[in-house]
């Protein structure tokens, strides 16, 4: 799949708006296609990013080649910063949807955040938050009935009833996120559906009662 680099000029995410204006205008914008590959585990690390349209899974490969999604990267959020102290990406990073990503490189960030205490604690509070967010995703994981751990996705994402927890992706992207075989996912999210708990479109959950929420 073809990725497209034009230059950058679209506004500040959140997760980019406390950068030096001089930096964001040097960020490359990468547009990629559903599925497209950003970069592998193991290519050389040479920059981090912010996504500012769509979405992006990290998938790890164990030993054995099998895969597993840490985490999604979402709108509004930095994702591969191990990369600043890394030599080698740790993950592949795969577009959910069609999706654009500000690539910021490596030696410039490095150089500005040395330069710059101000800024580099704000850096640190950015990242402070993501591992909050981080710790919350792992915590569900650790739930061990699917059907529990789809509510938890739900409560995490503060949904009220008549309101729609987005998909991004597919059902089994989300599915991979939640760390469930795609076979669990959909029986407890039928199980669901059926009690009336919630109803599903094609690109989103719709809460229907809080009772279980």
């Amino acid at each position: 799949m073809e990725i497209a680099e034009r230059p950058a000029g679209s506004p500040a995410t959140a997760a980019t708006a406390w950068l030096p204006d001089a930096l964001r205008a040097k960020a490359t914008v990468i547009a990629l296609e559903p599925r497209a590959t950003l970069f592998r585990q193991g290519e050389p690390a040479r920059a981090i990013f912010a996504v500012e349209a769509g979405g992006l899974r990290l998938v790890r490969r164990t030993v054995d080649d099998h895969p597993v999604t840490l985490h999604t990267a979402r709108v509004g959020e930095l994702f591969a910063e191990a990369a600043l102290f890394s030599d080698t990406y740790q993950c592949d990073a795969i577009a959910t949807q069609a999706t654009r990503v500000r690539a910021f490189d490596k030696p410039a960030l490095l150089a500005v955040l040395r330069h710059d205490p101000a800024l580099a604690a704000r850096f640190l509070e950015v990242l402070a938050h993501q591992v909050h967010v981080l710790r919350a995703r792992l915590e569900l994981r650790n739930i061990r009935s699917a059907r529990e751990r789809i509510l938890q996705h739900l409560r995490l994402a503060g949904m009220r009833p008549g309101a729609a927890v987005p998909i991004e992706g597919s059902l089994k992207d989300l599915a991979a996120e939640l760390g469930l075989s795609h076979e669990a996912f959909y029986r407890a999210l039928a199980a669901l559906e059926r009690a009336g708990t919630i109803r599903r479109q094609p690109h989103a959950i719709v809460v229907l009662k809080t009772a279980d929420i």
